[in-house]
């Protein structure tokens, strides 16, 4: 199985080698081609993934019909729509590839499963699930009731990796504000003398 997956569990510090392996077994690998989905909104939310390589994008569509992406992920990442996973419900948002990706994943079952043999990965649960709410808060503190340059000023410093690998459609949506607004920001912040 995936270096980086068995890494990231040994990284956590509580699992022992046997666990690690134990618990592999259970993340089947699927491939992802750009544009194809991992959980699609209105379907039942079946699986929690590792993203060996590649990257994400989480949004929803509004009554326009428009994107509205809350969050992305990338490599050594978990991604799943965390709420409806847990409760067994209908995803209220799809994730979609946005990079040819590798995704680690596991079932509701298993993952129940896996809990209750290992109890050691609910540490690695509860930190997962920590880092998504701290990667929420953040996006709340840093993307709120701001102007588009201070917007992209954060992310410049803060994500630089969401410059460098997502599209200007898709970040501008990201921020909430509009492309041409990204434009314009993109301007003042590069021009000569500014930053």
């Amino acid at each position: 199985m995936t270096n980086a997956f068995d890494s990231y569990l040994s990284s956590t510090g509580g699992l022992l080698a046997e666990e690690i392996n134990f618990s592999m077994q259970f993340f089947k690998p699927i491939n992802l081609k750009k544009g194809d989905f991992f959980i699609r909104e209105d379907e039942s939310c079946r699986y929690i993934g590792f993203i060996e390589s590649g990257a994400v994008k989480a949004y929803a569509i509004d009554k326009e019909g428009k994107e509205n992406i809350t969050c992305f992920k990338f490599e050594n990442e978990f991604v799943t729509s965390f709420p409806e996973f847990m409760t067994q419900e209908k995803s209220r948002r799809s994730i979609k590839a946005i990079e040819e990706s590798v995704i680690y994943r596991i079932s509701y079952p298993d993952y129940q499963h896996l809990l209750g043999e290992v109890a050691a990965l609910n540490e690695v649960v509860k930190l997962v699930m920590e880092q998504e709410y701290n990667q929420k808060e953040r996006y709340m503190l840093n993307y709120n009731n701001k102007s588009a340059v201070d917007k992209y000023r954060h992310v410049l410093s803060n994500e630089p990796m969401l410059v460098q690998r997502i599209t200007t459609q898709d970040l501008a949506s990201y921020l909430g504000i509009t492309q041409r607004s990204l434009t314009r920001a993109k301007g003042q912040i590069h021009r000569p003398g500014i930053l």
